[in-house]
């Protein structure tokens, strides 16, 4: 079977390392894609057909590269997006990651986008030869807005990488400097960005009410905090002084903040995953987060949960993770061993097989 993968999204957020990750375990035979970065990734990279389109919108979909796919007759493509190309008339499987634009379309920068994506996930349920989806909620979702066989949808779990693990206090200690934390504090850490449906102005609102906030800092990592001064709800709160900006961070520093983090908390109304659940776990960070959507499937009973909705719920239940074990470490550990990528990686792998063999 000739496998091929669009990864044009390979150094975007969380798509980005779910294609990472295939690549490294699924050796795909044809990777469409712009070609610096893909040998950046991996030099010995064969068959690249370069593609360096943006995401969404007519461009992409005149652009594609039918004719060079034609050429090279994969078996099948997998798309790890909503952005299907419309045209391509090979066997598909898609992974869908979310349906955040259908569940709040109301936090969509253009209106017009609603529909967009509307159109999107109908022809991917009427024109993929298969689905996945991270979670079971995901699947859910996708049934609950369209008419699409359950069969036809497979649920397949991200996991994390290898480097998120336990490091020693020498191995972190040069955070405190590099980022200005201080030592005598405990840590909340976010990482994420500052769209609406991360929540995070209820999140800042919450540790501001939260018991002894004064012996806390909360750090927030992310391209949305790069150079950006603190935020309004911050200065209202009156919590400028206990928030760190970190920006963007490399790997290791996320890694070394993990483990330096005391809880790490994600308020989200609504998750297609919740991968930063699992890489906190990883690290051995307690975490503390939404009981909403797909997090339950992540966190297990391992986490403690929130109403993301209600700022005295997440405070409290803050305040009580930062000053309670939730789970014993022999806990987590078993739980998260269920999650690997390789593991994830044969179930695609398994998936296009049999997509490959039916006529």
């Amino acid at each position: 079977m000739k496998f091929a993968i669009d990864a044009r999204m390979i150094n975007k957020s969380g798509i980005g390392t779910c294609i990472r990750q295939w690549l490294k375990y699924l050796h795909y035979d044809i990777i469409l894609g712009n070609k610096k970065e893909l040998e950046d990734y991996d030099p010995n990279m064969t068959q690249i057909i370069p593609f360096n389109v943006g995401i969404y919108g007519y461009k992409e979909q005149i652009f594609f590269p039918y004719r060079k796919l034609s050429q090279l007759k994969p078996d099948v493509l997998h798309i790890p997006h909503c952005n299907i190309p419309l045209l391509y008339r090979g066997k598909l499987i898609v992974t869908v990651h979310d349906l955040t634009h259908l569940i709040y379309p109301e936090f969509l920068p253009i209106k017009l986008a609603k529909y967009y994506f509307q159109f999107m996930y109908w022809f991917i349920c009427k024109r993929a030869n298969h689905i996945i989806t991270d979670s079971q909620n995901t699947k859910n979702d996708i049934l609950r807005f369209y008419k699409v066989s359950a069969d036809k949808i497979s649920v397949v779990p991200l996991a994390y990488g290898e480097e998120f693990n336990k490091k020693s206090k020498e191995e972190i200690s040069y955070l405190y400097k590099k980022f200005s934390i201080p030592e005598d504090k405990k840590i909340l850490l976010y990482v994420g960005n500052f769209l609406p449906h991360k929540n995070l102005s209820r999140l800042l609102e919450a540790f501001s009410e939260m018991k002894g906030k004064e012996d806390c800092r909360l750090i927030l990592v992310g391209k949305a905090f790069e150079g950006r001064s603190k935020s309004n709800e911050e200065i209202k709160f009156g919590i400028e002084q206990l928030t760190i900006h970190t920006g963007i961070v490399d790997q290791e520093d996320l890694v070394h903040l993990y483990n330096l983090a005391d809880l790490f908390v994600l308020p989200s109304l609504y998750e297609g995953f919740g991968l930063p659940v699992l890489e906190a776990l990883a690290c051995g960070t307690p975490v503390a987060c939404s009981n909403t959507s797909s997090l339950p499937e992540v966190g297990g009973d391992v986490v403690n949960y929130f109403d993301p909705m209600s700022i005295k719920d997440m405070a409290n239940t803050l305040y009580e993770s930062l000053n309670k074990e939730t789970a014993s470490k022999e806990a987590i550990k078993e739980w998260i061993q269920q999650f690997s990528w390789e593991k994830t990686s044969q179930q695609i792998l398994n998936i296009a097989q049999d997509v490959f063999k039916k006529s």
